[in-house]
């Protein structure tokens, strides 16, 4: 079977809860549409996990975009040559609003790793592609962050910019394609801000994943993409 889950936010327990009730396996096949990083308390957990399993295909989310850059310069040695490039004024103030925003637990995660899987962490993060597209039962999907930024029905998805797939928000009113077998599929949006409720949301052939997993009341979910079950944890 094959899965898409996405905005686990450092929800170690949830995340691990999920793969027990999907009875996850080596025949199975998983994409994380990115946010595994920060806001929940073990980032670190989950992002090793994910790494171990050659079945899970990660795409890159908008905090994680922000761990690693904030996260790599953090973890260089800072010299006088390079103390301009570190600790110059916009990256002091993207630390303080990655902070604000959950990166936090993320920090205080990495910290308690050693030299060595510190490095080993960034390198896998380097590795989250920004985008998949697969076909299931005659299904096509788009797996993406956030949206299509700046669409056009034309455009390949490799013109696509970081910007407009990690973090420009899909607008689920809208119908970007005419044709019915191509869904896009996306976390980003906590899903209680489209319906209401922690629950996966389909509007045309747009669907969002983003239960609010690492919120008061949020659930983590994952679609089965060949029967389209949904399960929440």
């Amino acid at each position: 079977m094959i899965y898409v889950m996405s905005d686990i936010h450092g929800e170690y327990e949830k995340y691990m809860n999920m793969l027990s009730k999907i009875h996850f396996s080596d025949s199975d096949t998983l994409y994380v549409l990115g946010d595994v990083a920060d806001r929940g308390p073990n980032p670190m957990k989950v992002l090793n996990d994910m790494s171990m399993r050659a079945n899970v295909f990660p795409l890159i989310g908008n905090h994680d975009i922000m761990a690693y850059d904030l996260l790599n310069r953090l973890s260089t040695e800072i010299t006088s040559e390079n103390y301009d490039n570190y600790l110059d004024k916009d990256m002091m103030i993207s630390f303080l609003e990655w902070q604000r925003d959950g990166g936090q637990s993320t920090l205080d995660d990495f910290k308690k790793l050693s030299a060595e899987d510190r490095e080993y962490i960034l390198e896998y993060l380097e590795e989250f592609s920004l985008y998949q597209t697969i076909t299931v039962n005659e299904k096509n999907f788009i797996l993406v962050h956030a949206g299509l930024g700046n669409f056009e029905k034309d455009k390949a998805m490799d013109d696509y910019s970081l910007e407009e797939l990690a973090f420009t928000k899909l607008d689920f009113k809208r119908n970007y394609f005419d044709d019915d077998s191509i869904y896009i599929v996306t976390g980003h949006t906590p899903t209680f801000s489209l319906c209401g409720k922690p629950d996966i949301y389909h509007h045309q052939n747009n669907i969002c994943i983003d239960c609010g997993a690492c919120f008061k009341g949020g659930r983590l979910a994952c679609l089965c993409l060949d029967t389209f079950e949904e399960f929440y944890v």
